[in-house]
């Protein structure tokens, strides 16, 4: 993964695309700081924690961009929008809600779980398989829904 970032850096450089450019040094600030995080506690960052980062910057930005819209400043909301689609070029391809509530009832049957207790175990298969592919906020909930119906 770090490698395509680099890829794109100068690719992006050499076209001069700036909104890019400055997107992809966003990215590998984040990671610099994670490695230093990582690095502190004697770890390395694998690519599921990129993939997770990646998700959060996505999350973050359309976070923003709901807050420019209601505000008005379709300046900085466009900003955003170009933000989130270059990110999620690095990201998986997203699971259809059908393949996501597939992988959720495949993960309780693979689990054994019957209760509310048993939704951690859920959740850490459903993450250990599909990490930077669901969006596990709403996988939660929709867990916590299967367990309770």
């Amino acid at each position: 993964m770090r490698e395509r970032f680099t890829v794109m850096m100068k690719e992006s450089m050499k076209a001069g695309d700036k909104r890019r450019l400055a997107t992809v040094r966003l990215i590998q600030a984040a990671l610099k700081d994670r490695d230093i995080e990582a690095r502190g506690a004697g770890k390395t960052v694998s690519d599921d924690e990129i993939l997770s980062l990646l998700q959060k910057m996505v999350k973050s930005r359309q976070e923003s961009l709901s807050i420019y819209e209601k505000a008005g400043r379709e300046d900085l909301a466009s900003q955003e929008r170009d933000e989130i689609a270059i990110i999620t070029e690095f990201l998986p391809q997203q699971l259809s809600e059908a393949d996501a509530n597939a992988a959720i009832l495949a993960a309780i049957a693979e689990t054994g779980a019957a209760s509310m207790k048993d939704m951690g175990k859920v959740v850490a298969v459903l993450k250990a398989k599909y990490t930077g592919q669901m969006d596990f906020a709403k996988a939660s909930a929709q867990v916590k829904a299967a367990l309770n119906g």
